[in-house]
């Protein structure tokens, strides 16, 4: 190997220690320390009951798993709990803004750190530009059950589809509302945020106890419907179908990493981080099976892909009264989502800042506020303009590949860390980690490529993702690797560090 080559080799593998990160979080200053536990809580289940519960959970029931939905989320959630439990154990001893992306740079070195903070980033933006469309739609609808007025065609977005292009007004009042919270002080976001919650998830109890008076059993058999083929070979219901919306709902089963994002803004981190990481993705998923049992017990589970699903449920029973709180409580719901996956976008792109590997600018709080005001001022205008023009869509198989990409990542890193690190103190250690670290690549990966199944006498993958979300993905890391290399390899705050030690 030539010195050039063994010089690029070494910038690419450098890695911050842990000691160096714990000491970061003593010295680091940058934001106001104000949440505690039931705020980070709140800002993971925030991320993650919203869209699943009111859109995939059934969508999915309906186009690809019928009443066994709830297998499809026994079988993503494993997956998603094997990554979150790694989640809480990082957390907890590496209490430093960025995630995943600080955790990959503590094991793998910068380049692996790089991509994981860069996919996510992306990742972030996405789901709030397109998640606020969602918030838009339902807006709609309530303002006009409430006051029996409409938004001219013009400004209502997805809405006015087939009357040339329209502008999506509410869903970028939406995103800009969001981004000016959380510049104006993240303490007074998260307790807006934390009540919002509280709203979406009493609607959400609501739904599942006044549906649970409604259920009939029949309709959950079979439980698992018969296998059916299309004509383009894809299949539909049976555990085909079970296996195929698991790779879809995989979106509604995680969103806790967002909360890891606000590890210095948290007043005890190495405490509250994982036990906010574990809450919220237990509480979130025992409201995925309670609602996925109750609306496949309501209506028969070909009638629930409808654009408003949860409430046309209710509707088909003769409860009309219902469908007023079902729908504050999916625009609480969405509206959350936004909230968390902006303030986990905005501390990423900052933690890049700080590192050197985007420009410092970038990484300057807020003199009054204590914000990272300048990304968030960025996502909030750029995810506005986007979100006014595009309507939600392709979200679910858009973000899962690249979360499930970061997933398999932490799970490997916290297992590599535990073999190299032994000594290390840890707040929270991660139960069976030798079992659940494997656990969850592997059904990462499975999620992503599909599973290996045999029926008929012949070998196939069922589920998994599409060829243009893997093209997607492609291109967006080859975006990547040509900033990185023109810019954060020779900027990045760690090589110059070493390089004034050297000298």
């Amino acid at each position: 190997m030539s010195p050039i080559q063994m010089n690029l080799l070494q910038k690419i593998i450098r890695h911050k220690t842990v000691e160096q990160l714990q000491a970061e979080a003593g010295e680091a200053q940058d934001f106001r320390r104000s949440m505690g536990v039931w705020q980070l809580t709140a800002i993971g289940i925030g991320a993650i009951v919203g869209v699943g519960v009111f859109v995939l959970a059934p969508h999915e029931a309906a186009l690809h798993a019928g009443p066994a939905i709830v297998l499809s989320f026994l079988i993503a959630g494993i997956g998603s709990a094997c990554a979150a439990l790694s989640y809480a154990e990082f957390a907890g001893m590496i209490p430093v803004t960025g995630s995943a992306y600080t955790y990959g740079y503590a094991v793998l070195g910068e380049l692996p750190a790089w991509v994981i903070g860069w996919d996510l980033l992306i990742e972030y933006a996405l789901i709030v530009a397109v998640v606020a469309a969602g918030t838009s739609n339902y807006l709609q609808s309530l303002i006009a059950q409430i006051t029996g007025w409409h938004l001219p065609v013009a400004l209502q977005g997805a809405l006015g589809e087939g009357h040339g292009m329209v502008f999506n007004l509410l869903a970028a009042i939406v995103a800009l509302l969001i981004a000016w919270l959380q510049i104006f002080r993240t303490e007074i976001g998260a307790r807006f945020n934390t009540v919002v919650v509280s709203l979406k998830v009493l609607g959400v109890v609501i739904v599942i106890v006044v549906g649970a008076f409604y259920v009939k059993t029949s309709l959950w058999h079979p439980f698992i419907p018969k296998v059916v083929e299309h004509a383009d070979g894809t299949l539909q219901y049976g555990w085909a179908g079970v296996m195929a919306a698991a790779s879809i709902v995989f979106f509604a089963c995680f969103g806790y990493d967002t909360l890891t994002t606000a590890a210095e803004e948290s007043k005890n981190p190495q405490r509250d981080l994982p036990w906010a990481v574990v809450l919220s993705l237990v509480v979130a998923m025992a409201m995925y099976f309670g609602v996925s049992l109750v609306l496949t017990g309501m209506v028969h589970y070909t009638a629930l892909n409808v654009p408003a699903p949860v409430s046309a449920a209710f509707q088909d029973r003769g409860l009309n009264w219902i469908s007023g709180i079902i729908n504050v409580a999916a625009v609480c719901g969405i509206a959350s989502v936004v909230f968390a996956f902006m303030l986990g976008a905005a501390r990423i792109w900052f933690a890049l800042s700080r590192d050197g590997l985007l420009p410092g600018w970038f990484a300057h709080s807020h003199p009054k506020y204590n914000t990272p005001y300048r990304p968030t001022a960025i996502l909030g205008v750029v995810t506005a303009i986007t979100a006014g023009f595009i309507p939600l869509t392709e979200l679910a198989k858009l973000v899962n590949i690249g979360t499930l990409s970061a997933f398999i990542l932490i799970c490997l890193s916290v297992l590599i860390l535990r073999i190299r690190r032994p000594d290390l103190q840890r707040r929270f250690r991660t139960p069976f980690l030798y079992v659940l670290a494997p656990v969850g690549v592997v059904f990462s990966l499975f999620l992503i490529i599909g599973w290996p199944w045999f029926a008929d006498g012949r070998f196939q993958l069922i589920g998994g993702l599409d060829r243009d979300t893997y093209i997607r993905f492609i291109v967006w890391m080859l975006i990547g690797f040509v900033i990185y290399f023109g810019y954060g390899i020779r900027h990045s705050a760690l090589g110059r560090s070493r390089k004034q030690f050297d000298d």
